[in-house]
């Protein structure tokens, strides 16, 4: 219907079919009636205007339909566009995030998800503060606020991310913040993965830190010298090294009034040096530090051209104090140990394992045999000096502790050219390398010559000994304890019979219970009232000792062991044990008893003895603070007298009374310590309070013989357990002796020197030392014995007093003549832990 032609025929048509359909039946075309004509005119018009208004409508339809396809078309190339935007967005190596203002993720590409290790279905609708680590978050709230504030502004910061597997990576993230079209703000957050970066940049800060970690443990500093501008760059061990604040510019002259003066010469030239030639320099100087110690440098640096063109250092500085040190206390070492081996005469050497042959061997394996040093270790003069039947076995032995990878010992001997023998006793052991092979044997050679005569001397004295041994066996059995027996009554079934040569007959013993011929019964109840508790429970006993009569009536001593039998169903069939006469030993102890009683009474007849020659020296020790008590008392009285008393002086005078009044105490208290008679009773004492005691009682009596005292107490001494009144007669006998000694001298003066030190570790040492006529040669071993003196007028029990004291306190006493004039007396003591243990 788009054509004219088209709508004309279809006007006619419609003309017809009205005709035909509508008017009187005519099958002519011919209008009679005018009134048709019009009719017909108009719906032809009509007809007209309708095809082209349907023609209008028709195009209108087929613009409307080309523009739905043009329409479609845009649409579908819109949608390729989109979908290869969406394919770069989703997938550049990018993570976009777009969030809203409440911080929830409104969508997220999926290589951001992926990096994340999440879909990006999970993110979705999720706060994005889940991806970052919980220290962080508070940073992300305040930077997400501080882009909805600046609305069209980018921001970025770096931060952490954390994945879904709970590992960590930075981003660098861009934010910008924009409105929607309803007005409403989010942000759109673009995140690059710097982990990477930070990875190396936290790599390059711990090198750093290894870097100085390493200079301070190894003490080298690094520098850096620009000789055309002078700069000087340190590190921070370098400023440490030369005790230097980081803060300041090193510079050459400051460098060069660092180092000792006696170096700076030398350091000057090899800096110019340097300037000069620009060539490499390595040296050593020394540093003189603020408080005067000295450190040694080694300084090495590296000439290289600058970016500028000119000549510049890189090098460092290493502290060497301590190698220079080390180096010293090697050498002296080495002396020590070259010293060590020819006192105890052992050598060390070293043997290459593959070719077997000595690549060292110490000066004293040399002496040892007979070589001079300066032949080779390798030398065949130490093969040919070794017994050959001994060679053949050192060769054998060293094959197979290289073979098994063991340790080698053996002897061997040594002909030197004199025509003596030298033992040896040889012990190595094999160095292993990384693979585990023997890289070489080193050991030590003994010389056992002596050990090996004493050893053949030992074996000699040993075989006397079994057959000394074997000898006095058959003493032992033929004088064996006796057997005894009772029954289930207690009462003595069987003795043996050698009991009869201890004046025990056993026939008396037979039927009688031990406390029925026992004779200390009623004097020791206890005793026997706990031994026959003992029986009672079937205990067995050991060593209970008991007295009886013998044959004779005289009293012997029996020390007896005893333990129940039974028989096969537990029935207690009584005691069986052994008996001994003892009554040698316990009247050895009683007379040893005895003995203890008269030393210590002697001791302090001694003592008084002593008191009674020093009565001048005690007297006067006394009289002194009794004369200044009534001297002060008498001041006292005029400061009381004045119109207007002084009360001042007479305190000042009643404290000088008080303090005399002390002092006169004391001096009788040591006397009357001195004097007094009690057994030995050890306390903790302060041996140097003990000696200055005795000074003063002794210091009249040093005075009178014109003897002058010197004393060299080594403080803060530990404290010694002791009977102080028995040290302290030991102190004033020792020297009253001296005094004694220096009284004929007189060609020197008199002069006496108390000395006292810790010993050792766990002993107290007190001397005595006079210059006074000595002791001779012939004496030297009877000082000590009872009753031997050299005065004429001398008892010769002091000196043997004195031993017995200082041994009773676990020491011993010594003398020796001194090396000019006089003599040395000297005790040693336990301190006190040790005597406590």
């Amino acid at each position: 219907m788009g054509s004219f032609i088209a709508s004309a025929l279809l006007a006619i048509m419609s003309i017809a079919g009205l005709a035909y359909f509508f008017a009187p039946p005519i099958f002519s075309l011919w209008i009679d009636d005018p009134k048709h004509l019009i009719v017909v005119a108009t719906f032809f018009l009509t007809s007209l205007i309708v095809t082209r208004l349907m023609r209008n409508a028709h195009e209108r339809t087929q613009a409307a339909l080309q523009a739905e396809a043009n329409l479609r078309r845009k649409e579908a190339d819109s949608r390729d566009s989109e979908k290869e935007w969406r394919e770069v967005f989703e997938h550049n190596p990018l993570m976009y995030f777009k969030v809203d203002a409440t911080g929830t993720v409104m969508s997220v590409n999926t290589f951001g998800a992926a990096q994340l290790g999440y879909s990006a279905a999970e993110l979705a609708g999720q706060s994005v503060l889940n991806v970052f680590l919980e220290d962080d978050r508070e940073f992300v709230r305040k930077y997400i606020a501080v882009c909805l504030e600046t609305i069209g502004q980018p921001h970025t910061w770096e931060i952490r991310k954390v994945r879904k597997n709970g590992s960590v990576l930075w981003v660098r993230e861009n934010a910008k913040a924009m409105r929607q079209a309803d007005g409403k703000p989010i942000l759109l957050i673009a995140c690059e993965d710097i982990t990477e970066r930070k990875q190396a940049e936290s790599a390059l800060q711990q090198s750093e830190a290894y870097l100085a970690e390493a200079q301070e443990l190894s003490r080298t500093g690094s520098f850096g010298w620009s000789v055309a501008t002078g700069e000087i760059v340190w590190s921070k061990e370098t400023f440490r090294i030369f005790q230097c604040d980081p803060a300041m510019k090193p510079t050459l002259d400051f460098i060069i009034l660092c180092i000792h003066p006696e170096d700076r010469a030398a350091m000057q030239e090899t800096i110019d040096q340097a300037s000069r030639t620009g060539m490499d320099f390595d040296h050593e100087y020394r540093l003189l530090m603020p408080d005067d110690s000295v450190k040694y440098i080694h300084a090495v640096a590296r000439a290289a051209r600058g970016a500028s063109g000119g000549t510049e250092f890189r090098g460092a500085v290493t502290d060497v104090t301590g190698a220079k040190e080390s180096e010293r206390k090697l050498r002296r070492s080495e002396a020590y140990l070259a010293e060590a081996q020819r006192l105890s005469r052992a050598g060390s050497w070293a043997l290459y394992a593959r070719t077997q042959k000595f690549v060292y061997r110490s000066v004293e394996v040399y002496r040892l045999f007979g070589i001079d040093s300066k032949e080779s270790p390798a030398s065949p003069i130490f093969r040919e000096r070794i017994f050959p039947e001994d060679l053949r076995r050192i060769v054998e032995t060293q094959d197979k502790a290289i073979r098994e990878k063991t340790h080698v010992e053996i002897d061997f001997r040594i002909a030197h050219p004199d025509g003596s023998t030298r033992h040896v006793h040889s012990v190595g052991h094999p160095v292993l390398d990384s693979d585990g092979n023997v890289v070489e044997m080193i050991g030590t050679h003994i010389d056992v010559t002596e050990q090996y005569a004493a050893k053949e001397a030992l074996q000699k004295a040993f075989d006397a000994l079994r057959e000394s041994e074997e000898r006095f066996r058959d003493y032992a059995e033929t004088a064996s304890d006796w057997l005894w027996e009772t029954g289930p009554d207690l009462r003595v079934t069987r003795m043996s019979e050698h009991v009869d040569r201890y004046g025990i007959t056993s026939s008396s013993l037979t039927s009688l219970t031990a406390w029925e011929f026992a004779t200390d019964v009623e004097t020791e109840p206890e005793k026997w009232r706990r031994h026959r508790e003992m029986i009672d429970a079937r205990l067995p006993f050991r060593d209970f000792v008991f007295s009886a009569a013998s044959g004779t009536g005289s009293a012997i001593y029996i020390k007896t062991s005893g333990k129940p039998f039974f028989d096969a169903d537990g029935n207690f069939l009584g005691y069986r044990g052994t008996g001994s006469d003892i009554t040698a030993t316990i009247r050895a102890d009683h007379a040893e008893e005895a003995l203890r009683k008269a030393q210590t009474e002697l001791a302090h007849i001694t003592r008084v003895t002593t008191l009674g020659e020093l009565t001048a020296s005690i007297a006067h020790e006394t009289n002194q603070p009794l004369a200044a008590v009534v001297a002060n008392a008498e001041a006292c009285l005029r400061w009381l007298n004045r119109a207007t008393p002084d009360l001042e002086g007479v305190r000042r005078s009643v404290k000088w009374i008080i303090e005399d009044g002390h002092r006169a105490t004391e001096v009788v208290r040591r006397v009357k310590a001195l004097a007094k008679k009690t057994d030995i009773e050890k306390a903790p004492l302060d041996i140097n309070e003990a000696i200055r005691e005795v000074i003063a009682l002794l210091k009249r009596e040093l005075t009178s013989h014109q003897v002058s005292l010197q004393t060299e107490l080594a403080p803060a001494l530990p404290m010694i357990l002791g009977d102080r009144v028995q040290l302290q007669q030991v102190i004033i006998n020792l020297v009253m002796n001296g005094i004694e000694a220096m009284q004929t001298v007189t060609d020197r003066p008199h002069e006496l020197v108390i000395r006292s030190h810790q010993a050792e570790t766990n002993q107290m040492l007190v001397s005595v030392t006079d210059c006074g006529v000595g002791i001779s040669a012939e004496n030297a071993d009877r000082l000590f014995n009872a009753f031997f003196t050299t005065k004429s007028s001398g008892l010769g029990m002091g000196l043997s007093i004195c031993r017995s004291i200082v041994e009773a306190h676990g020491g011993r006493l010594s003398a020796c003549a001194n090396e000019g004039a006089g003599a040395t007396f000297q005790f040693v003591l336990p301190l006190q832990q040790e005597e406590a243990c």
